[in-house]
């Protein structure tokens, strides 16, 4: 049983952590996976997929207090959080896709699970500056329950109250950890993206752009997104103008190599 205890932050130092929570995406080039990544992994195999259903928000119990991994995830205060950034099920049109594709939406800070007959899960997202730094297609590679957070070098060197987390020590899983409940990490091949679904405590930073990390949702909606999608699921990144239309039937990758997130 993990702790569920962890030192109380400042809310300064948390805050900062939440908007750096991709660490990785520092670095700018697509690099090799890093050891400390392969952590803890639970693949959700695609015959426990949970396809179909009614469409609209889910059950706002969706978003209660949940004991989860030795944590309790606090319940959202879900009348604060703008309607249209809840999970639900809309009208989709994911036709040439495969089910479980995932496809990120940074500009209307979406993120839709593509289901069978014409519908999607879709979730709120809050879109770091790393968010914005990379568009394409890519595989989730590795699936993290409750993962340790690594924080970069150089956010290490600006902030000397990290320093405990440095030398790979990491920050240990838990309710402050910026990463949240859940993180995924996309791949091209054997390349990491340095592209990350992860949870967050900051459920008001849904549906915002944010000035650091990558792609953040709710952890409530992490949790489901785990659940939602097996391993190797195909990831398309949209940026602005890009069109799904172009990734239809087809792979795509992505043209040039991930601009610098610092």
């Amino acid at each position: 049983m993990i702790a569920s205890r962890l030192p109380l932050l400042g809310v300064s130092l948390l805050a900062m952590m939440a908007l750096g929570a991709c660490s990785t995406t520092q670095r700018a080039a697509l690099a090799p996976a890093a050891p400390m990544a392969q952590a803890f992994v639970s693949p959700s195999p695609a015959e426990q997929m949970n396809w179909g259903g009614p469409l609209g928000p889910v059950e706002l119990t969706a978003y209660a207090s949940i004991e989860d991994g030795g944590f309790k995830l606090p319940a959202i205060p879900t009348n604060k959080v703008d309607p249209q950034f809840l999970r639900q099920r809309v009208v989709y049109n994911g036709e040439g896709f495969e089910p479980g594709t995932v496809v990120v939406d940074t500009k209307s800070h979406f993120l839709y699970v593509i289901e069978p007959r014409g519908t999607a899960m879709r979730y709120g997202i809050g879109v770091g500056k790393a968010g914005f730094a990379w568009a394409g297609e890519a595989e989730i590679k590795d699936k993290q329950h409750w993962p340790k957070w690594f924080p970069p070098v150089e956010m290490i060197a600006r902030r000397p109250e990290l320093k405990p987390y440095g030398n790979e020590v990491g920050m240990n899983p838990g309710l402050q950890n910026p990463l949240g409940a859940r993180a995924l990490y996309l791949y091209q091949g054997n390349k990491d993206t340095l592209y990350r679904l992860h949870g967050t405590p900051e459920w008001w930073s849904i549906g915002k752009s944010m000035s650091s990390g990558c792609i953040r949702l709710i952890n409530q909606d992490i949790v489901d997104l785990y659940d939602r999608v097996p391993m190797n699921a195909r990831v398309i990144v949209l940026q602005g103008n890009d069109r799904l239309e172009d990734y239809r039937g087809g792979r795509r990758i992505a043209q040039g190599a991930a601009k610098t997130a610092s």
